[in-house]
C-alpha cells in the first residue's frame, strides 16, 4: 500500500476476509477531519486484486474531496467488495460486510455504489447503523440518490455551457457516455431544455431505447468519446481520460458524473492545453452524497430534512464550479488541480 501511487496519507485501510461467506473486501478511510468518512460500497470483479486496492484508495480520496467541496460534515471513505468472477452476491456476504462496517465504530458510513442496490443496503443495515441510502421513510428522507446526482450534474453542465459557450442549453450537442440511473436521468433533464443528445452505453439496447424515447441519437460505446459535440459527458466508470483519449476528443467541455475521470491528475493539464473546459467530477456529481448525508443525519441525529433543503444545497454546485474556473483562469492552473487544492485546504491538508 505504501508505494501505491493512489496512497494519500489515508488514515486507515481495512482488509476484510470472511471464510464462511467468502467475503473479500477493502474499506479505505481517507480522512475524518470533517466528520465520519462517508462513501459508497462498490461490488466489482477485479481481475487483479491490486486494482481493487487502487480503486479503494482513489475513490476514498475522491470522497474526501467531494464531501469537502459540498461543505458537508463528513470525511471521505470507500469500500470495495471483490466480487467473484460469476458475480455471485449472497446474503451471508452482505451480513459479513455489515459486521465489518460496524466494527469500525462509526468511522465509516456506507451507501450504495456500482453493483450495490438499495435492497443490499437494507440487508447491510440489519448488521450496522452506519449506513445510508435506504428506502425513503415517512418524513421523506432516503430513497435512490441517483436523481439528485443527475440534477446536480445538469445544473453544473448548464453552468459550464454558460461559462465557455455563453449560451443556454437549447440546441447544445451533448454526448453522454452511460445511460444508467445518473446518465439516463441527466439525458432526460437536458432533453427537456432542448439539448441535442447522442447517447451510448455498454448496454446498447438501453441507450437505443432511451434515444428513441427522447428523439436522440445512439452510437456504439466505442464511438461516443470521438463524437463531435459541444459537451462530452462521461457518466460510467472512471479512468477514461488519458493522453490518447484526450487527443481524440472533439468537444469544448467535459462535464459528467463518473468518478475519477482523469487517469492521473496531470491529464487535467492536457485538457487545459487543448482549451477544453473541465468540470471536476467530484464537484459536479455531489448531489447524491448531499442527499444521503442529509438522510443519515436525519435518521442518526434527528436533524430535520426536506427535499427543499437538499435541493438548495445542490443548487450551490454551479457557484462552486464558477469559483474553480475563475481561479484556474487567473492562475493558469488546470481546473482539477485548483479544485484539489481547495479541497485539501478544507480537510486540513
Amino acid at each position: 500500500m505504501w508505494s501505491n501511487p493512489a496512497f494519500d496519507e489515508h488514515e486507515k485501510l481495512t482488509l476484510v476476509h470472511d471464510r464462511a461467506s467468502g467475503l473479500a473486501a477493502i474499506i479505505a478511510i481517507h480522512s475524518t477531519h470533517r466528520g465520519p468518512s462517508a462513501g459508497g460500497t462498490r461490488f466489482w470483479h477485479y481481475a487483479n486484486p491490486d486494482d481493487a486496492l487502487t480503486d479503494a484508495l482513489r475513490l476514498s480520496q475522491g470522497m474526501s474531496f467531494k464531501n469537502a467541496m459540498a461543505d458537508l460534515p463528513m470525511g471521505g471513505g470507500k469500500a470495495v467488495i471483490l466480487a467473484p468472477k460469476d458475480g455471485t452476491k449472497t446474503p451471508e456476504m452482505l451480513a459479513a460486510f455489515g459486521d465489518a462496517v460496524e466494527a469500525l465504530g462509526g468511522r465509516y458510513v456506507t451507501a450504495e455504489d456500482v453493483g450495490i442496490s438499495e435492497a443490499d443496503m437494507v440487508a447491510v443495515s440489519k448488521r450496522t447503523a452506519y449506513v445510508t441510502g435506504l428506502p425513503a421513510d415517512d418524513d421523506g428522507a432516503g430513497g435512490d440518490p441517483g436523481p439528485y446526482t443527475a440534477h446536480g450534474i445538469y445544473l453544473g453542465l448548464a453552468a459550464a455551457v454558460r461559462h465557455r459557450l455563453g449560451r443556454s442549453l437549447e440546441g447544445v450537442h451533448v454526448a453522454i457516455q452511460g445511460t444508467g440511473s445518473v446518465g439516463g436521468g441527466l439525458a432526460r433533464l437536458l432533453a427537456r431544455d432542448g439539448a441535442r443528445l447522442t447517447l451510448a452505453d455498454v448496454d446498447h439496447a438501453r441507450a437505443a431505447a432511451l434515444a428513441a424515447d427522447l428523439g436522440a441519437a445512439a452510437v456504439g460505446a466505442d464511438d461516443i468519446m470521438t463524437t463531435p459535440c459541444d459537451v462530452f459527458s462521461p457518466n460510467a466508470l472512471g479512468g477514461i481520460l488519458n493522453s490518447g483519449s484526450i487527443a481524440a476528443l472533439d468537444c469544448a467541455i467535459v462535464a459528467g458524473g463518473a468518478n475519477n475521470q482523469l487517469a492521473t491528475a496531470e491529464h487535467g493539464r492536457e485538457l487545459a492545453a487543448r482549451d477544453i473546459l473541465y468540470a471536476p467530477d467530484y464537484v459536479l456529481n455531489g448531489g447524491g452524497i448531499i442527499a444521503v448525508t442529509y438522510e443519515y443525519l436525519a435518521r442518526r441525529e434527528g436533524v430535520a430534512v426536506s427535499t427543499d433543503t437538499i435541493d438548495a444545497k445542490i443548487a450551490g454546485i454551479p457557484g462552486r464550479l464558477e469559483a474553480i474556473w475563475h481561479e484556474a483562469d487567473a492562475s493558469g492552473q488546470p481546473a482539477n488541480l485548483v479544485a484539489d487544492a481547495m479541497a485539501r485546504r478544507a480537510i486540513g491538508r
